[in-house]
């Protein structure tokens, strides 16, 4: 699990060294004094992530608890040139694409890859990748949840002790232990197909000051992360459950308002082991509703915190707002709170996004469609609980 934390964090630097070099390149610059340092600190960071990897792929395979040989002055260049290597190529892509937008037909334009029909044309990988993870970070919910690229169906193992767990008592000598096992159940994930669909105005791809890659990385990530998180938080009959046929619950004695004490129980149904890195999901309306209460000696439990990653805790954890999430009303489930990494999110395939320049020229747009195909569920119920609201 480190070891994926680590290619994760490798990916989030590379995706921003990328990001650095094509500003530069698009604006037709050099590298600013600032830029050339980002950079400098950025191949540091990769080139130690990289001998970490590298470290504990040895120590895994030999079993040696050493640090593995040296890497000799060619194997240094070869990562150096692969690395600069990933930085013209997404540059180059970037570029192509841009020109496909704007329908200029020339050679850049025509080095990107066609689809089937006319018009239609795959977004590079490297412009795929910028969508995914940004889609990931202005998603915590997905960020934070058990990420699975498997194709087909997945089975995962759960234990339950719910009705019979495995004990300890003490004993004599020569008496028989009695035996007491927990049950286990598996929790299967499949895959649905979801498709969007933006459509981008030609008047805004025809301004040559307009960065059109950024708006189409923006605005894809921002119909996919809506889609997404609506999913996972609510689920749909018949397709994505995500959270919602979360067991742990607890139900509010009013129908359209909390209390104080209601919210200090409902953190308490997750046992301390999993409190490290619980967070707080609500809407809008919820959290400013929450911004009034006040615990038994007069202190809002609800406080602005710059520290914290969402800029306000309550009872010390972070909270997380969602447009997805319901307000308080009859029956809803108006807050989650817990670990996410009870949440797994399995994708089947990668996200394909395509570009449609000749469909919609009649709207004086183009379109932009992505596909997906994943599935969502709970995997460890202990770790996430959640309050609804009294119903009718």
């Amino acid at each position: 699990m480190y070891e994926k934390e680590l290619m994760e964090k490798k990916n989030d630097l590379m995706t921003r060294y990328e990001g650095v070099i094509t500003k530069a390149k698009m604006e037709k610059r050099e590298l600013t004094e600032a830029e050339a340092a980002e950079l400098a600190e950025i191949r540091d960071n990769v080139k130690h992530i990289k001998d970490t990897l590298d470290a504990m792929d040895f120590a895994g395979k030999e079993g040696a608890k050493g640090e593995p040989p040296a890497k000799t002055e060619v194997e240094v260049e070869k990562e150096v040139q692969e690395t600069r290597e990933l930085e013209q190529r997404a540059a180059e892509d970037r570029k192509n694409f841009d020109a496909f937008i704007r329908g200029k037909v020339n050679e850049r334009a025509n080095n990107l890859t066609p689809a089937e029909g006319s018009g239609q044309v795959l977004i590079p990988t490297t412009i795929a990748r910028e969508i995914i993870k940004k889609v990931y970070d202005i998603s915590p919910i997905l960020d934070r949840s058990q990420k699975m690229n498997v194709k087909g169906n997945l089975k995962i193992p759960y234990y339950d002790e719910s009705n019979t767990a495995i004990t300890v008592a003490y004993a004599n000598e020569f008496e028989e232990l009695a035996s007491n096992v927990g049950a286990f159940t598996t929790i299967e994930l499949t895959g649905f197909l979801a498709g969007t669909l933006s459509l981008i105005s030609r008047s805004l791809i025809n301004n040559s000051q307009f960065d059109v890659v950024g708006f189409v990385v923006d605005r894809m990530a921002y119909d996919i992360h809506r889609f997404i998180e609506n999913e996972l938080l609510n689920g749909t009959d018949g397709k994505v459950t995500g959270l919602s046929d979360l067991t742990n619950t607890m139900t509010a004695a009013a129908q359209t308002a909390i209390t104080a004490d209601e919210v200090i129980q409902l953190k308490d149904n997750i046992k301390d082991v999993f409190q490290n890195n619980a967070i707080w999901i609500m809407s809008p309306a919820t959290r400013t509703a929450l911004r009034l209460l006040k615990d038994d000696v007069g202190r809002y439990l609800l406080q602005d915190d710059i520290t914290s990653p969402f800029g306000t805790t309550l009872l010390g954890k972070p909270i997380y707002v969602s447009d997805n999430m319901p307000d308080m009303a009859a029956g809803n489930t108006a807050i989650y709170y817990g670990d996410m990494t009870g949440l797994t999110t399995k994708f089947s395939e990668d996200m394909n996004i395509e570009v449609l320049r000749e469909k919609y020229a009649t709207q004086h747009a183009i379109g932009v469609v992505g596909w997906l195909e994943f599935d969502s569920k709970v995997n460890d119920a202990q770790k996430i609980t959640a309050l609804k609201m009294a119903s009718a």
